[in-house]
């Protein structure tokens, strides 16, 4: 089983690799994180074996069982699901980074909660790029004011923005909303912000997502297969 995730791993290290080559970014400028929420324990455990650092979780309970019970692996955990207000505590207590701040209250609760023994909690805005009613995220027009306030609260560092686009399979489709986003970022740090995150891209778009900037691509289902 350990193979089958190592050569998962290595097809999609590949891919974004070639992508960074093919668009000319940095090499190993583009981050990797595996999206294991609804994956057991001991496929998160295969993968890190295989080399794989950092992993995204959606739900908290079933994340925090995962964090206890691969305590000793010294993993990086992510939060890349919606945050509801009432389990803030729980997601500023045990993750490293949270890319799915949609709101300041969010990040009012997230940065009071946050004990003083770790580090500043790491965290994204994320943006309805698409303005899609059944997803969630800040609208653009709202985004400067949210990231000012964000900045400054005391126990969070605002790294930068995330957002999931609508899915479409042509490329030129998949570039548009990922470069919007890119813009905002853009602007944000023209005005000060020092932003060094863009998390976008999955899966089927990471390439556009890497044509367009990405920092850290979020992929599941090419590193631990399609969800039984």
């Amino acid at each position: 089983m350990t193979t089958d995730f190592a050569d998962r791993l290595h097809v999609v290290q590949a891919r974004i690799r070639a992508a960074e080559q093919r668009f000319r970014r940095l090499p190993g400028s583009v981050k990797l994180l595996a999206v294991s929420k609804t994956r057991p324990a001991a496929a998160i455990a295969a993968m890190a074996a295989a080399g794989q650092r950092c992993f995204g979780e959606n739900y908290p309970q079933e994340a925090l069982d995962k964090i206890i019970e691969l305590a000793a692996l010294g993993l990086e955990w992510h939060f890349i699901g919606p945050v509801q207000a009432n389990k803030t505590r729980s997601i500023a207590e045990r993750f490293a980074w949270v890319h799915s701040v949609d709101r300041l209250k969010i990040a009012e609760r997230l940065s009071a909660q946050r004990p003083a023994a770790l580090p500043p909690l790491n965290v994204c805005l994320q943006v309805n790029i698409d303005r899609e009613a059944t997803k969630h995220g800040l609208d653009e027009a709202d985004l400067a004011t949210v990231a000012e306030a964000v900045a400054a609260l005391p126990r969070l560092r605002l790294r930068g923005l995330m957002a999931i686009p609508a899915p479409t399979l042509d490329f030129a489709a998949q570039r548009r909303p990922l470069a919007r986003l890119r813009e905002g970022w853009e602007r944000l740090n023209a005005e000060g912000l020092a932003l060094d995150t863009l998390s976008m891209g999955m899966s089927d778009d990471l390439e556009a997502a890497i044509a367009e900037g990405a920092t850290l691509v979020r992929v599941g289902a090419a590193l631990f297969g399609p969800r039984g």
